[in-house]
């Protein structure tokens, strides 16, 4: 396909622009051939006319489709041209924050000025072992491909490290030699990379410099040489320094600085031991203070000092040597400002006691007339005559400037010769990796020699690096055997020729520098007389004629002839260093004793010699020379350094970093493109681009081309050869052969061939997307127009019904208004009717009413005036009748006038009758009756007054009675009627008075009522007022009773939820103390491992020292049987014999030491409790005690005595005891028979036995008698009298009594009191004394009976031993049965006559049991120590005499008779035990875990046999109370089971086999320990057969210890295994064929997706997964266990997924997201199906889970950043934006992340507290718990098969 005819409508271009290099346009018109002018839209929307060149007419360059842009290798870019290489950069860099980017096999770094954290530990750890075109560049996987080359091709390496200043190359070299140190480790224990980075501070303080481009420029290159061993282990290093700058020792330009060691001195001038330098502030000297900047912004020159002197240290400089540099240094800063007075024109003066040159003698250490003296002449010498020459001024400047420039040198070349020093290796070098850190093309304003000599050396480079490039092509197209054309690249060789070759630049400088009159000029004549017009590349400039210009590959760069010759010269007079030799400062003159000698930094072990910007030494010297040693010009020095770095070079393998600097400004992701192109070009990427765009740059592989371009394809082209489709297709796409070759393996396509495919292609799939488009819009249109089709029946349905149900309801409410009217009409009617005819009623009413009224109105007025008429005729009448009857009344009067006044006369005379008083009183009496009634009206109406009203009634009605009294009276004497009289009025006066008060009382009332009710008023309004209070306050309490339920409800659940966060944060603290423990552990198990190794190479070496010497399997097999744990009780007696082992059996003294140091901790810890707990006892002891003595004070002396007798017995039974014990032992020893009663021997241990049992009858006594005595003074207690018993108890109280009496003066009746008291106790205690000997005696003479008893029964025992085993157990069994036969017997007899004592006897009896329970089971520890010194005793005793056991003849035992009895209860009498021989046991581990083959056992036997077996061999060990054995046996299973692990490590199966059965036999050693906690979930039986003699738990932690590194070991060996499979089967297979698309890759291929065959898949892993679980469920692995493996099993699958997806590119995409999330459902199927939901293994998939999701969820708006910030919480921030950053569409179709969105998402996630780690712990191992899981089978019922060789054990 013709390129015009990709310039269609819509493609994109690249056209130039002056501010941005290249700006992106499109095309509006397809292009036709002649256009002259392209019609344009750029990207702000403005049109373009883009104008053709006349001549060339060549077509601005092609853009690549989107889904490239980005690409890791710019070499995978379908157009090869600066644009597109430019733009990809600039996408990666500013968009995805990425760095770094490979273009063939460079790898383009550019400076972020900004930390970023992909340079850790876990990084490397990612990019070991990958191939380089699998993982996103990286500088770890330039080094990391270098190693792996030097490796596999047993090839050196170089890595040259090239760019301009200040764009990140020494940090580049740093990190690349951090990688080597971190991948291959270190042959010997020092890190050889900690040394060269510990040399960077000095290096950089001498070495670099702060520029106009960088603070911390490096004004030297340095190539560094790491030397491996044959295991490619590092084991030392050599650096080597090129150029450096001398001339900013003594010049600097604006705004630059010296080197930054003068700075450091100049700030460290006040410290004490700088005084005698006498320094002062930088600005001070001439050499630092012309840049007019002596400070860095952020840097402290002080401190940088302190690191420089710890630098020195740590390299081996000594304080003298550093105080000798810097005082060397500070002399240079003096030298600066001496200064030089002009005599004349040739001659010079130094003014006299010139202080910087006294100064400078004085540190230097020479004379001052001397160096004053040589500072301002010179000597010449000729043929005969030597001359001293005066010189100018200008002369001694510059040679004054030469010695510092010199001095300076030298001090340098002896810092990199101590740097070599301590990095210089013993060790014999097998290969190296060199890393070249040199310096980039540069071109300023001003060039000098300099700059002449970098871009010399950058042209050599150049030059290597094309040959390099052409050469790997070459070789691909030979491998792939196409034919191939020679590529027309630019070769530099013509420029290097014009500088190097005869007559070059160089020679001719050199020929000049040694002409006497030689200058700049002349030479620049030269130059153009030689150069001019002859050679293209050399230039001279219109307008000087002291200039030239060369044109470089990378650049034209104008070079400045002054300055050039002295330079090139580096003029340094000899009298001046002789007078500097002979200085009295041992380290200047070591300097320039050096300067004839190969140093190190100058010499190799190849004999090669450094490069240096100083002044080099030459590769060949001669004493004889040494007046010429500084008359070799600098550029000659150059020239062959240089030729011996390109030696170097060419015979490693080159693998190449182009540092960019993005801008001049130092921002941190500012990319400046015109600074970057430059760069570019300079470097030779853009090269690169053109060699690779000049043959056939873009290659795929036959499947990967078929998997890309399957959708171009019919079904009828796909065949069954790949290879063969591939080409069918081709020939069909691409008609010119010419654009494609077909390799082997491989398709290679021109420039641009790919992008036309990616074009067919994307078209294929837009008209695709088009048919599905149309057909989902069709279907979803047609499924549209059903849906409202049906919507539009049911609506017409709905309307229907309604139309016809609002008609219905209009025909009735029609029939319904009808009738409605009907009614209504007629009501109407009829009320209307209605109104009428009571309209007429009423009408009819009132006019008869009127009519009638009228009638009545008329008679009314007849009748009235009739009345009136009869009123008048009566009233007339009346009034005669009253006049008539006035005058007869008057007549009448007058004369009853005259008849009273008769009577009158009567009456007088009348009165004084007693008639007349009795009328009297009666009247008296109504009235007194009255008043009563009156009075009790009044009372009613006034309350207030209701008592004083109550008593005047009382009154009344007394004087009442009394007048009734006096009336009765008075019926009988006159007197008492006048008396009355006088009362009455009395009375009457009273009532008038009374009524007066009773007034006054009423009008009191009212003023009191009227009061009351403005009180009551008040009360009523306050009693409101307080009721809205009221009110008010209440509705405030229920507020504060809601707020405060409320805060107690946030305080409740903030308190839970601190309670969780508490408990989470401890479950952290315990997991990490668990995990840093087991890190511990594993480090331990490192270093015991290290250690073996270690003594094994020591016997190694030994026996090759001395070959007549060879240890033999038995001297080795006791060696390791001597590992010993020592216990407690055995300590003393095992440490002379420790002392006497050699000094190679101790090495498990270490473990030792550690289970001494956990036992210390645990005793102590144990202390603690028991202390605590004893404090506890005491207070409670305490408070019990007092509340004893409040209830019954006269116990506690019976206590006191009891617990004292108690103590004197305890401790006499003791020794009694003891005694017995040595008496028996020398009995036995004296006059037993040997063979019979000898110690080990049946009999023996019989009597032993019954021994036991007599000791245990007397305990039972001894207590008896000590109750019997507490009872006697219980007794004694009780018999004193009740007043004086707190006499005897309290002494205070006793004290206080005393006193009293002695106030009351009773202490003599109270002693006579006492005295009889005395004695009266005295007689009862002399009684009871007798009764209790009495006793006594009896109970001695039983005991008596029964010590012969017992000799009795001895005797029979010794005649039962004649009989066989089993008939002597029956035997015993029925002696014993007799014994107590007969006892009961005896007091069934002695108690015969009186049952009812019988039976109080055995109720006293079984009392007696119950107390002495308790005393017996204090007594146990006692007795347990006796029986451990009698068994350890007959143990010893055993071994003295085992050879008497050997002569009783095997015929005595076979003729034994055998008890039948005994047969059919054999099975029943195992106890679960297997015992063996000492001399069995390395037999025991050798065949039960050395030579045991774990697939055998899983098959056949029990799961964890072995671990029973071990266990019941304890237990054996435990019931023989041999520590010894018990001790031995447990270290040799722990050594064997190191042993079998360390030799057979690597196997999955042998790792969990012994994994689960330590466990086992760790939870053995938990269920039979006798502990509580472990003994609830055995059976019976199985706590019959705990431990008896020992306590393990020290051996259980050793055994937890030993499980723990195991599961350590069986993680590692599992993630070894899944490893390889992860990142192939979780990431880079498709489990879903076609979901995602093969992208065009670059030189550097990735691993392919395909599944090949031998490429791991999901099946692999899941498959392997099942392996994993099969093996552990079969060997018996705890169920816990189990799921804890497999949640470490889960975490490294998620993490390297997870990492690997972190550091690939081609990954992030939303197919691939797809892809993993049904892997990851996979792997939850399998955790179903196996029933490990619970084990925690699926929340270590979360990361993984959330990563997927993030690649697939939308990614544009705000809402979509808040869902991802909810969504991923299990993700760091880092690691969400590092995925969107790498978030890269496959195919157009999908969309990138915006910057802006990006930074939405870290701007929510700002606030949140993450680590900033990028990349999850791979290596974190989860602590591991072993959960107690008892066994529930019965170890008598564990049967041992023959097949595992284990014949010597015998089930007991």
């Amino acid at each position: 396909m013709a390129a015009c005819e990709l310039y269609t409508k819509y493609a994109r271009i690249w056209i130039p622009d002056p501010e941005v290099v290249w700006k992106s346009a499109e095309l509006l018109k397809n292009y036709k051939p002649g256009d002259k002018v392209l019609h344009l839209r750029l990207e702000d929307g403005k049109d373009l006319e883009y104008k053709l060149g006349p001549k060339s007419k060549e077509l601005p360059p092609l853009r690549n489709p989107d889904i490239l842009v980005g690409e890791n290798d710019l070499t995978a870019l379908s157009y090869l041209h600066e644009p597109a290489v430019l733009h990809n950069l600039k996408v990666r860099f500013i968009d995805s924050k990425l760095i770094y980017t490979y273009c063939g096999i460079v790898l383009v770094a550019i400076n972020p000025y900004e930390q970023l954290p992909i340079y850790g530990e876990d990084i490397i750890n990612a990019y070991s072992g990958q191939n380089m075109g699998d993982m996103d560049p990286h500088i770890f996987a330039v080094a990391e491909e270098a190693y792996k080359q030097m490796a596999r091709d047993e090839r050196n390496q170089s890595i040259i490290v090239s760019g301009e200043s200040g764009a990140g190359k020494t940090v580049s070299a740093k990190y690349a030699m951090r990688y080597f140190a971190t991948v291959s480790g270190s042959a010997s224990e020092a890190n050889v990379e900690e040394k060269v980075l510990a040399s960077n501070p000095i290096m950089e303080s001498i070495g670099n410099a702060k520029t106009t481009r960088n603070d911390n420029s490096s004004r030297f290159g340095k190539y560094i040489e790491i030397g491996f061993d044959k295991r490619y282990r590092i084991i030392g290093a050599n650096m080597r320094t090129y150029l450096l700058e001398k001339s900013r020792v003594v010049f600097q330009a604006e705004e630059e600085r010296n080197y930054h060691i003068f700075y450091q001195l100049c700030a460290s001038a006040t410290l004490p031991e700088f005084k005698t330098l006498r320094l002062g502030n930088a600005n001070y000297f001439h050499y630092t203070k012309q840049g007019g900047s002596p400070v860095i912004d952020g840097i402290d020159d002080a401190k940088e000092m302190t690191n420089t002197r710890r630098a020195c240290t740590l390299l081996g400089i000594v304080d003298s040597y550093q105080m000798g540099f810097f005082q060397i240094l500070a002399a240079i800063l003096h030298l600066g400002n001496v200064s030089f007075t002009s005599r004349d024109a040739d001659s010079c003066t130094i003014p006299p006691k010139h202080e910087p040159l006294r100064i400078f003698c004085d540190l230097m250490g020479v004379e001052y007339e001397q160096m004053a003296h040589w500072l301002c002449h010179r000597k010449l010498a000729t043929a005969t005559e030597t001359y001293i020459k005066p010189i100018s001024k200008l002369q001694a400047i510059n040679a004054r400037d030469a010695l510092a420039k010199h001095i300076y040198a030298n001090l340098f070349n002896w810092i990199v010769d101590h740097v070599n020093k301590a990095l210089h290796s013993t060790m014999k070098q097998h290969s190296f990796i060199g890393v070249l850190d040199i310096y980039g093309f540069e071109t300023f304003e001003i060039n000098s020699f300099e700059q002449f000599c970098i871009n010399y050396a950058n042209e050599k480079l150049q030059q290597q690096f094309n040959m390099h490039v052409f050469k790997l092509e070459q070789e691909e197209y030979m491998k792939e055997q196409i034919p191939w054309t020679l590529i027309d690249f630019y070769d530099n060789q013509p420029c290097i020729n014009l500088i190097e070759a005869k007559l070059g630049i160089l020679d001719l400088l050199d020929e000049e520098c040694k002409m006497p009159k030689g200058s700049d000029n002349s030479w620049a004549q030269k130059l153009y007389n030689t150069h001019l017009n002859k050679t293209a590349l050399f230039e001279k400039p219109r307008l000087s004629n002291k200039a030239f210009i060369i044109q470089h590959f990378a650049d034209k760069v104008e070079y400045q002839c002054e300055g050039f010759l002295e330079k090139n010269k580096d003029t340094v007079y000899e009298e001046q260093i002789q007078v500097l030799k002979s200085s009295k400062l041992k380290m200047l003159s070591e300097l320039f004793l050096d300067v004839k000698a190969i140093s190190p930094t100058s010499a190799t072990p190849s004999g090669r010699t450094p490069l240096s910007r100083t002044a080099v030494k030459p590769t060949k010297s001669k004493t004889a020379q040494a007046s010429k040693e500084h008359k070799k010009t600098v550029g000659h020095q150059f020239r062959n350094s240089l030729q011996l770095l390109m030696e170097t070079l060419n015979a490693t393998t080159p693998h190449y970093v182009r540092c960019i600097k993005p801008n001049d400004f130092k921002f941190p992701f500012m990319f400046d493109e015109k600074r970057t192109v430059q760069q570019l070009r300079a470097c030779g990427v853009l090269e690169t681009i053109r060699i690779s765009a000049a043959g056939f740059p873009s290659r795929w592989t036959y499947q990967e081309f078929f998997s890309r371009y399957r959708v171009l394809m019919k079904q009828k082209d796909v065949l069954g050869d790949r290879k063969q489709t591939c080409k069918n297709v081709l020939e069909k796409l691409i008609l010119d052969t010419d654009k494609y070759q077909f390799g082997k393996t491989k398709i290679f396509f021109r420039a641009g061939q790919v992008a036309y495919l990616e074009k067919i292609r994307s078209d294929k799939l837009r008209a695709a997307c088009v048919r599905i488009q149309k057909t989902i819009r069709g279907w979803l249109m047609r499924k549209k127009y059903l849906r409202m089709r049906k919507a539009a029946i049911t609506i017409q349905r709905y309307v229907r019904g309604y139309q016809a149900r609002c008609l219905a309801t209009f025909l009735r409410r029609t029939r319904a208004a009808i009738i409605i009217q009907k009614f209504q009409r007629m009501y109407i009617i009829r009320k209307r009717y209605r109104r009428t005819r009571a309209a007429t009623v009423v009408l009819q009413s009132y006019s008869r009413g009127y009519i009638a009224r009228k009638q009545y109105q008329k008679m009314l007025r007849e009748h009235k005036a009739t009345v009136i008429q009869k009123r008048v005729r009566g009233w007339l009448a009346r009034l005669r009748y009253h006049r008539t009857l006035e005058a007869i009344v008057y007549l009448q009067c007058c004369y009853r006038r005259m008849m009273a006044k008769r009577e009158l006369k009567k009456l007088k005379i009348e009165a004084r009758s007693v008639e007349h008083y009795k009328k009297l009183n009666f009247g008296m009496e109504n009235k007194i009756m009255q008043l009563q009634r009156k009075l009790d009206e009044q009372s009613k109406d006034s309350k207030s007054l209701l008592e004083k009203l109550t008593s005047l009634e009382a009154v009344y009605s007394s004087e009442t009675q009394k007048l009734k009294s006096d009336v009765e009276r008075l019926k009988m004497s006159e007197e008492e009627a006048k008396n009355a009289t006088n009362r009455v009025l009395s009375l009457q006066e009273e009532i008038t008075k009374l009524q007066k008060e009773l007034h006054q009382t009423q009008s009191e009332k009212k003023s009191i009522q009227e009061k009351a009710e403005i009180y009551k008023q008040e009360t009523d309004k306050l009693v409101l007022e307080l009721k809205e209070q009221n009110t008010l306050l209440k509705k405030e309490k229920d507020e504060l009773n809601h707020r405060i339920q409320d805060q107690a409800k946030e305080m409740t659940d903030a308190m839970e939820k601190r309670l969780m966060e508490e408990t989470k944060q401890l479950e952290l603290d315990l997991n990490d103390e668990r995990l840093r423990y087991q890190n511990l552990l594993n480090e331990f198990s490192r270093l015991e491992e290290r250690y073996d190794d270690l003594k094994d190479e020591m016997k190694l070496m030994v026996n090759i020292s001395k070959p007549g010497h060879k240890r033999t399997d038995s001297t080795h097999s006791s060696n390791e049987s001597e590992y010993t744990y020592s216990s407690e009780i055995t300590e003393a007696e095992d440490f002379p014999m420790r002392m006497e082992e050699p000094s190679e059996k101790k090495a498990p003294l270490d473990m030792s030491l550690f289970l001494k140091l956990q036992k210390r901790v645990t005793e102590l810890e144990q202390e603690k409790q028991s202390l605590q707990d004893e404090l506890d006892r005491k207070e409670e002891q305490v408070l019990r005690a007092k509340a004893k003595e409040e209830e019954r004070p006269q116990m506690r002396g019976a206590e006191l005595e009891y617990e004292s007798l108690k103590r004197q017995e305890l401790e006499s039974e003791n020794k009694k005891l003891k005694n017995e014990l040595n008496e028996l032992r020398k009995a036995l020893i004296e006059k037993s028979a040997p063979g019979v009663t000898a110690p080990g021997a049946p009999a023996y241990r019989v009597l032993l036995e019954q021994m036991m049992s007599v000791s245990e009858e007397l305990e039972v006594r001894k207590e008896e008698v000590l109750i019997l005595r507490s009872q006697l003074m219980s007794q004694k207690e009780a018999i004193q009298p009740k007043d004086d018993k707190n006499t005897m108890t309290d002494s205070t109280i006793l004290l206080e009594d005393v006193q009293k009496m002695k106030d009351k003066g009773e202490i003599a009746q109270a002693y006579i009191g006492l005295k009889e008291t005395n004695r009266l106790l005295e007689s009862q205690l002399q009684t009871q004394k007798r009764s209790h000997d009495n006793e006594l005696e009896a109970l001695r003479g039983e005991i008596q009976g029964l010590k012969e008893e017992n000799n009795r029964q001895q005797q029979l025992l010794a005649q039962n031993l004649q009989l066989p085993p089993e008939a002597r157990i029956e035997a015993s069994l029925q002696h014993e049965i007799t014994r107590l036969t007969n006892e009961n017997l005896y007091y069934e007899e002695l108690y015969a006559d009186d049952p009812m004592k019988y039976q109080s006897y055995r109720i006293s009896l079984y009392k007696r049991m119950i107390d002495l329970m308790e005393q017996l089971e204090k007594q146990d520890k006692t007795v347990r120590k006796l029986k451990k010194q009698l068994k350890v005793f007959a143990k010893k005793i055993d071994e003295l005499e085992v050879g008497q056991m050997e002569n009783i003849s095997p015929g005595q035992i076979i003729d034994e008779p055998i008890h039948p009895v005994n047969i059919p209860r054999k099975e029943k009498d195992f106890q679960g035990m297997l015992e063996y021989k000492k001399e069995d046991e390395p037999k025991l581990v050798k065949n039960l875990i050395l030579d045991l083959k774990p697939r055998g056992v899983a098959v056949n036997l029990i799961p964890g046999l072995p671990a029973y077996i071990l266990f019941m061999c304890v237990r054996h060990a435990d019931y023989l109370n041999d520590d010894q054995k018990v001790r031995s046996l447990l270290t040799s299973t722990i050594n064997g089971i190191k042993k079998i692990l360390k030799k057979r490590g690597d196997d999955f199966e042998t790792v969990s086999f012994w994994l689960s059965n330590t466990c086992r036999f760790l939870h053995c050693l938990k269920q039979y320990s006798g502990e509580e906690g472990f003994m609830k979930h055995n059976t019976t039986r199985q706590n019959e057969h705990c431990f008896t003699n020992f306590d393990l738990a020290e051996y259980r932690q050793v055994l937890s210890d030993l499980a723990i590194q195991i599961y350590q070991q069986l993680v590692r060996v599992l993630e070894n295994i899944l490893q390889p499979m992860i990142v192939s089967g979780m990431l880079e297979h498709e489990t879903i064929q076609g979901v995602s698309g093969v992208k065009p890759t670059g030189l550097r291929k990735r691993t392919s997706s395909i599944a090949d065959e031998g490429t791991y898949t999901l099946d692999s892993i899941i498959r392997q997964l099942n392996t994993f679980h099969s093996i552990m469920c079969q060997h018996g692995m705890d169920p816990e266990l189990v799921k804890q493996v497999v949640k470490q099993m889960f975490y490294i699958i998620g993490a390297v997924t997870l990492n690997n997806l972190l550091l690939r590119k081609d990954m992030c995409s939303w197919s691939k997201g797809m892809q993993i999330r049904y892997n990851v459902s996979q792997l939850e199927e399998w955790l179903r199906d196996k029933n490990l939901m619970t084990s925690g293994a699926k929340e270590t998939l979360e990361p993984l889970i959330q990563a997927a999701q993030l690649l697939q969820v939308k990614k544009k708006t705000d809402e979509d950043a808040e869902a991802i910030c909810s969504m991923c919480n299990a993700l760091t921030t880092a690691q969400i934006v590092k995925v969107l950053n790498l978030y890269t569409p496959v195919n157009e179709f999908e969309e990138r992340v915006t910057v802006s969105f990006i930074r939405t998402i870290q701007m929510r996630m700002r606030d949140r507290k993450d680590s900033p780690q990028l990349l999850m712990d791979a290596k974190h191992i989860f602590p591991v718990t072993f959960p107690f899981n008892p066994s529930s089978l019965a170890l008598e019922t564990i049967q041992i098969p023959a097949s595992l060789g284990l014949g010597f054990l015998t089930r007991v």
